[in-house]
């Protein structure tokens, strides 16, 4: 009777509902895949059976997302688990692994800088990393941009002189280093420096970046009173200068708060397909800076938003602050709180707040959202006018949402590669980028290299990849007409549209670079339609830069092996560490014996044979 009732429950829904009944109704995570068995989508639930049902109930009404995902799935599957805490975790993790369209994808934070402080170090220094590990040391972000933390890292060399040498363990130098003397550095790689001088020398670097500020300023300047009290005016000077400059860096935070806590305030707006999520980061009262995360097709209520953003932002966080206040609170409040606090090792509270200072820092939050989401739909809006002017003026068959644009590099004919850069709605996407190494040949042939990348993008297994709506080549007739007999041979003439750009040659009386077209023997006039033109180039740009680069690594790399390999004493992982160390061969070869000796070893007879082997060439 049971079955009955639900074969007619779900008799005219959606055709996995009869899959449904099938389910446990136990906790869980579920992943939803389309007709390729790509997972579009994953969830957790308390009651899998129950959560299932949901979607695929007879005339139940769904938002436009929730609607898109339903007609796109073409099977589930469940895994689970023995309680809601583990459905909770594994959720976060497949989500982290699959990256699922409809969910809430945090961006990995490398591309955001943090500062690491070494705290088990004798004389401990601060260093700018991508990617905090946990490894017992301070982090200290991330900021907003590399241009950021640098200015702060400066300010802090300045203000506080911690030692700047980045061996561990620290190694003696015979003479000062240029930050010594300088006055930016307490020299401990030169000279004996007092352990308590440098430790407190640290906990004042601590208590800045944790926004201590007026905290601190306040012990200076007990410290200062002390020291003109005994006479001792040249430091009491030093910390005058110090006071001084903690009290212009004040002075350009903005005081949010009278109870000088450290919290996040979290903020969403929602509108269409775009989800912004604000987060504004308050140290000790201050607000210290703020960051927006954009947010397509994602699944969910704002609430629900919140939580998969809580989740994936602090997982990855070096540190977590010990409140949280948000506009909207996760259903699952304290299972959150449970899961911060144990990624911090103590107590961390969430609460959506409906008065005081806290409250307005929410509506701060929302506020800075919703204009986020407004710069969002303008720069859509912006790129869709760009791209439809110019499929008009070239003569499009489709929007060109999606552009490839390939170039190749080689010096003479060694080491030749190519790469391909991606745009797609008028911004590139690094994470699309290739690149590609070539077939050595006995002389250049840009023909025979744009061919080979061109085939092999194209044809096999790279052929299954979303094809570009426009193919740009850089170069003139040649690369194009190479470019529309590959596509030919692959049978995908017509598939999309196929463009070259060649650079202006000024002594033929040219002004600018020239847009060349399959069957058309004079280039595209843009006249007034210059920026369409500017925004061609940028791409081809970037997709020289990219080469180029590549280019350039992999000569670099062939030049390692070449001097280094022959060094005895000298193998991968020495070569790796110096190069990482000093950046080039070239610097390698400049440095000094002091400086080669301080890297891990590396004896004084191996110094010397590294600079007889590099001086050589």
């Amino acid at each position: 009777m049971i079955e009955d009732t639900q074969d007619s429950l779900f008799s005219d829904a959606h055709p996995l509902a009869k899959d449904v009944p099938h389910v446990v109704p136990l906790p869980g995570v579920y992943l939803m895949r389309d007709n390729t068995g790509t997972i579009i989508y994953v969830g957790k639930a308390r009651n899998l059976r129950k959560r299932l049902q949901s979607y695929f109930q007879v005339n139940r009404p769904h938002d436009p997302k929730t609607s898109m995902l339903l007609s796109r799935a073409a099977s589930f599957e469940t895994i689970t688990t023995h309680t809601e805490k583990e459905a909770f975790i594994l959720e976060s993790n497949l989500i982290k692994r699959h990256r699922p369209r409809y969910n809430v994808n945090l961006k990995d934070d490398k591309r955001y800088p943090s500062l690491r402080l070494n705290i088990a170090a004798p004389y401990p220094n601060l260093s700018i990393v991508r990617k905090p590990a946990k490894d017992g040391a301070l982090y200290f972000g991330p900021y907003a941009s590399a241009g950021a933390v640098r200015q702060t890292l400066k300010f802090i060399n300045k203000t506080f002189k911690l030692c700047k040498c980045r061996c561990e363990p620290l190694k003696k130098r015979a003479r000062p280093c240029l930050n010594y003397q300088m006055g930016l550095c307490m020299g401990p790689c030169f000279s004996e420096v007092d352990r308590e001088a440098y430790k407190e020398a640290v906990h004042e670097v601590i208590a800045f970046l944790r926004g201590r500020t007026p905290a601190l300023i306040r012990k200076i300047e007990k410290q200062m009173a002390a020291a003109a009290q005994t006479q001792n005016f040249e430091r009491a000077a030093m910390l005058r200068d110090k006071m001084f400059a903690l009290r212009q860096t004040l002075e350009k935070q903005v005081s949010v708060t009278t109870d000088f806590k450290d919290r996040d305030v979290v903020g969403i707006a929602v509108e269409n397909e775009l989800s912004v999520v604000t987060l504004l980061r308050v140290r000790g009262g201050f607000l210290l800076g703020s960051r927006h995360f954009v947010f397509e097709n994602a699944m969910g209520s704002e609430p629900e938003q919140i939580d998969a953003f809580l989740r994936q932002y602090y997982t990855a966080s070096p540190s977590i602050p010990r409140e949280v206040i948000a506009s909207h609170l996760p259903a699952d409040k304290n299972l959150v709180e449970e899961v911060l606090s144990e990624q911090k090792g103590a107590k961390v509270t969430l609460a959506a707040p409906q008065r005081g200072d806290k409250e307005k820092l929410v509506r701060m939050a929302l506020q800075n959202a919703r204009q986020a989401l407004e710069e969002q739909f303008r720069q859509k809006d912006s790129s869709l006018d760009l791209l439809q002017r110019l499929q008009k003026q070239l003569r499009l068959q489709r929007l060109p949402r999606r552009i490839e644009c390939f170039d190749n590099s080689n010096l003479g004919a060694t080491e030749p590669v190519a790469g391909m850069v991606v745009f797609e709605n008028g911004l590139a996407q690094p994470s699309a980028f290739r690149r590609y190494k070539l077939k050595p040949s006995s002389k250049p042939d840009d023909y025979a290299y744009m061919a080979e990348v061109l085939r092999r993008r194209y044809e096999k297994e790279d052929a299954l990849k979303p094809h570009p709506d426009l193919l740009l080549v850089d170069g003139g007739k040649g690369q194009l007409n190479v470019a529309m007999a590959i596509l030919t041979d692959l049978n995908l003439t017509g598939a999309f549209d196929v463009a070259g750009i060649a650079k202006k040659n000024p002594y033929a009386g040219e002004h600018q670079d020239k847009i060349y077209l399959p069957a058309r023997a004079n280039p595209v006039q843009f006249s007034r339609e210059q920026d369409l033109l500017l925004f061609l180039q940028r791409i081809r740009d970037e997709a020289h830069r990219f080469a180029v680069g590549f280019q350039r690594k992999r000569r670099q790399g062939r030049a390692m092996h070449s001097l280094l390999d022959g060094i005895n004493g000298i193998g991968p992982k020495r070569k790796a560490q110096l190069l990482k160390h000093f950046g080039s061969l070239a610097r390698i070869g400049s440095a000094s014996l002091e400086e080669l000796t301080s890297q891990p070893g590396i004896s004084e007879s191996l110094a010397r044979s590294i600079k007889e082997a590099l001086e050589v060439h």
